[in-house]
């Protein structure tokens, strides 16, 4: 049974079918990724990259110059008090100018790239910050 609210915005999509753009396409779809229910861990880090999205989004309207923007962009907590983020390097930088662009310049390129550059930033994040909690396993050879 669909919620009030729900209905109504299933039935407005229906009608009024709306095209989101630059970080809110990316934020929809971790939204709806949450929706679906990736366990309680991911769904965290979700929530939080939700909230670094919409602040990215809004520091790259009032930033114009982009490096103001980059070192603001990377203070963001990306890792626990921004402690390890300098591991994320190129990937976290990708993801900061995409979302900068798409925002500012907004196409269906920039939203690939958006998209692109959070998986990028997701995998690299799981593979060393998250990985060191586990017992390593060698990489599988192809």
């Amino acid at each position: 049974m669909l919620s009030g609210t729900a209905y109504h915005w299933l039935r407005v999509e229906a009608v009024m079918p709306c095209r989101l753009r630059g970080p809110m396409h990316l934020i929809a779809e971790l939204e709806s990724r949450i929706a679906a229910g990736p366990g309680l861990f991911r769904a965290q880090l979700m929530r939080e990259d939700i909230a670094r999205l919409r602040k990215l989004e809004a520091l790259a309207r009032a930033t114009p110059e982009p490096e103001l923007y980059r070192r603001a962009g990377r203070k963001l907590g990306w890792t626990t008090l921004d402690a390890r983020t300098s591991e994320l390097g190129g990937a976290l930088e990708e993801l900061l100018d995409a979302v900068r662009d798409a925002t500012l310049s907004p196409s269906d390129a920039a939203d690939a790239r958006t998209v692109e550059a959070w998986r990028a930033l997701a995998d690299l994040r799981m593979e060393r910050l998250v990985g060191c909690l586990a017992t390593p396993l060698p990489k599988p050879t192809e």
